[in-house]
């Protein structure tokens, strides 16, 4: 068993905590507000959706030091250990100057009721930090999990782009300190399992992954947290209890990202954001799709092995997973198996994962030449928001006609599932428009989908037939082309 230690270590701003009382449902954000005063950090959504709740969080990161934007109102306070947490009351001193964000908001009036103001900062604050003069794009993406209601976003896109005239990030405290402010993290960091505890509310960070399977051989009912994005509503919105929790998100062989030239796999751990990059040049299909996942807030918390885990019917990843063929590996102890991502889905809130299992990596083949690929994504909202149908499709072509077909949706069934009956209505025929015609015909024989507030079930079908038909018209050249790849 790995050392204990029974307190949470990490940077606030200028200063270093030390916590013992920390409960496995306390949030980042309440620890901010109510503990430290720290009020310029809002609470609007309480799910991580609109953004002014939004704080940095940096984390050590090879050799370096990475700062991610974050939603505290549902990043949890365990999960802070060995980070340096940023809000906005850092970036300028009580009597000194505002930083060069904060003044480009002034100048071009970015901000009106001013509620959605510092995190829209916050967000700015890390781009700028990256990328000082933006192309509008990398602003919009940016600016993706921040809601405003007053400004229309214009001013708001003007700061942006003035920042960089006020100051360089080669003078920003975050940039200059950023080799001593690494040195203190490391100088945290005893390699020991941390245990924690407010009255009954237990929370578990294992040491490494080895660790991690001797917590839940002894916790196999424990709830596995890796970045939060959906168990932070359980607590928020559902107000159900997650103790005892283990948590997952910073253990370093759980981050690994292994390229060959047969496939890229990528550890549980590893977050939309770490992987966006590996993503869009091995399957460049996804690369748009990846951007939708999800604002940036969520993408540099939320793990594509979470998505897998938590076996939502909805989640965006498992439909187009699936259709490249992924596996997931399941650990226990010492013990692996690598079951097909298809069939890992079992029924609604079931999946083929035993007590005292987690999800270790999960394999993703590269697409074979021939063969076309596309995802697409429906959602009331183009961005940031969870998807009412989502399609993943891989087509092989010979001659003409349809060799295979691997049709994969989510929001149609109780979990992203095949389409067995639409693959038959394609395979064997010429690929032309009544193949396609006829494969959307199938579709009612394989799924029943239902109606929510997201939409009708009709509309759902609706939908993904006419995704079948989109995805022929995409392989003529028409429409977008650029959504689909041929390998």
């Amino acid at each position: 068993m790995a050392k204990t230690r029974n307190e949470i270590r990490f940077l606030l701003n200028g200063s270093e905590k030390r916590l013992t009382e920390v409960g496995a449902s306390d949030t980042l954000l309440d620890f901010l507000r109510l503990d430290c005063g720290l009020r310029g950090t809002k609470e609007g959504c309480a799910e991580g959706d609109c953004g002014a709740c939004t704080v940095l969080v940096g984390r050590r990161h090879g050799a370096g030091l990475r700062y991610e934007t974050v939603n505290a109102c549902i990043r949890l306070l365990p999960s802070v250990d060995l980070c340096h947490v940023v809000t906005i009351e850092h970036l300028a001193g009580r009597d000194g100057p505002l930083h060069p964000v904060q003044q480009a908001m002034v100048d071009k009036h970015g901000s009106q009721c001013g509620f959605c103001t510092p995190g829209i900062v916050m967000s700015l604050y890390a781009l700028w930090m990256e990328t000082p003069r933006p192309e509008v794009g990398a602003i919009e993406t940016a600016l993706q999990g921040n809601l405003c209601r007053c400004t229309g976003y214009g001013p708001i896109l003007a700061a942006a782009k003035a920042a960089a005239d006020l100051g360089a990030p080669e003078a920003d405290v975050l940039v200059r300190e950023r080799e001593a402010v690494r040195a203190q993290l490391a100088a945290l960091d005893d390699g020991a399992r941390v245990e924690v505890a407010r009255g009954d509310d237990r929370a578990i960070l294992p040491a490494d992954a080895d660790d991690l399977a001797a917590v839940l051989a002894e916790e196999p009912k424990a709830t596995i947290v890796a970045g939060s994005t959906d168990v932070g509503l359980w607590i928020t919105k559902f107000m159900r209890a997650i103790s005892p929790a283990v948590f997952i998100g910073e253990l370093a062989d759980l981050k690994g990202i292994e390229v060959t030239d047969e496939a890229v796999t990528l550890g549980a751990g590893v977050t939309y954001s770490e992987c966006e990059s590996t993503i869009a040049e091995v399957f460049p299909h996804l690369a748009e799709f990846w951007g939708r996942i999800g604002g940036q807030q969520v993408r540099n918390m939320g793990t594509v092995g979470g998505n897998v885990a938590n076996g939502s019917p909805i989640g965006d990843t498992p439909p187009v997973l699936i259709a490249l063929g992924a596996e997931v590996t399941l650990r226990k102890g010492d013990e692996r198996r690598a079951v097909a991502l298809e069939d890992f889905f079992i029924a609604y809130g079931k999946q083929d994962r035993a007590l005292g299992d987690f999800v270790e990596s999960l394999r993703i083949p590269r697409p074979k030449p021939g063969v076309f690929h596309a995802a697409y994504k429906i959602s009331k909202r183009r961005d940031e928001d969870i998807s009412s149908v989502c399609g993943g499709f891989a087509l092989e072509l010979a001659d003409g006609k349809v060799a295979a077909a691997r049709l994969a949706f989510g929001g149609m069934a109780a979990t992203p599932k095949r389409a067995p009956k639409a693959e038959a209505a394609l395979v064997g025929r010429a690929w032309d428009a009544a193949a396609a015609d006829a494969a959307a015909a199938a579709l009612a024989e394989d799924f029943t989908p239902i109606s929510d507030w997201r939409a009708s079930k009709e509309y759902r079908m609706a939908a993904a037939q006419n995704l079948l038909r989109r995805l022929y018209l995409e392989t003529q050249g028409g429409d977008r082309p650029a959504r689909l790849v041929r390998a």
